[in-house]
């Protein structure tokens, strides 16, 4: 399939800006793993995802098919990456004991994607992907960032956002999921650190290439109003949704 690149552009900024998940999902996934020998990280981006999984598997595949984002991971003696799409990754059959997605199943053609899992995962093999939406800060600060969401940069979302706007409820999955825990993201990020993760969404890339300006200068001086002291970091909370099963 053709591969949509909504992040080479921005990829040394989306590894600084992104968010890192909560120890309690990495904890779920640890004491559910079936096995721990090969941990397959699907669209690793950075590879945050797979550098964790590292801690407990053998060895941690981390494959994306953007090889700018894979030229800013983080190198790891027992992380292996490799440039390729979900769909077709190059791996051998059954050899996986967790498949994990991070805020990018969407992207994905699904029914390829799920018989590239079968075909990779070993039985019983634990598959889970989760993602997470708008932010939440105050609610003066929220005003704003749900304006330049929804109205400024909207329209500029690729087609897929829908299934992340209906948490991935929207999609089937190809096996019965188990039942987890509500998770959520939080962090700390002073009023630029947080325009910097803005500025990494695929929505605001997009608006710039059209527009031939910055969309998040139109908010910064509401944005500055709002938050106060630019220095100050303030807490910053994303609801995880979280799907997981055994293939």
């Amino acid at each position: 399939m053709n591969f949509k690149d909504h992040f080479s552009t921005q990829a040394a900024d989306y590894a600084k800006y992104r968010p890192h998940y909560p120890a309690e999902l990495y904890d779920f996934l640890f004491s559910h793993a079936k096995g721990k020998h090969i941990a397959w990280d699907v669209a690793t981006g950075n590879g945050q995802v797979a550098l964790v999984l590292a801690r407990q598997f053998d060895k941690v595949i981390a494959t994306d098919a953007s090889a700018n984002q894979i030229e800013h991971s983080i190198a790891h003696p027992k992380v292996t990456y490799k440039v390729s799409t979900a769909e077709n990754s190059g791996l051998p059959d059954s050899i996986a004991d967790v498949i994990t997605v991070g805020q990018a199943l969407h992207w994905f053609d699904f029914e390829k994607f799920f018989t590239e899992v079968k075909r990779v995962a070993k039985k019983d093999c634990l598959f889970a992907a989760w993602g997470y939406r708008i932010h939440e800060i105050s609610e003066e600060i929220d005003v704003i960032t749900k304006r330049f969401d929804e109205e400024l940069v909207g329209p500029y979302w690729p087609k897929e956002r829908m299934y992340v706007d209906e948490h991935y409820n929207n999609i089937r999955f190809p096996f019965e999921l188990i039942k987890a825990p509500e998770f959520s993201l939080s962090w700390k990020w002073n009023m630029n650190e947080l325009l910097g993760y803005l500025y990494t969404w695929s929505s605001t890339q997009r608006y710039i290439n059209d527009k031939g300006l910055n969309p998040l200068d139109l908010i910064e001086n509401d944005l500055l109003k709002a938050w106060g002291n630019p220095e100050e970091e303030k807490e910053i909370i994303w609801p995880l949704f979280f799907r997981a099963g055994y293939v």
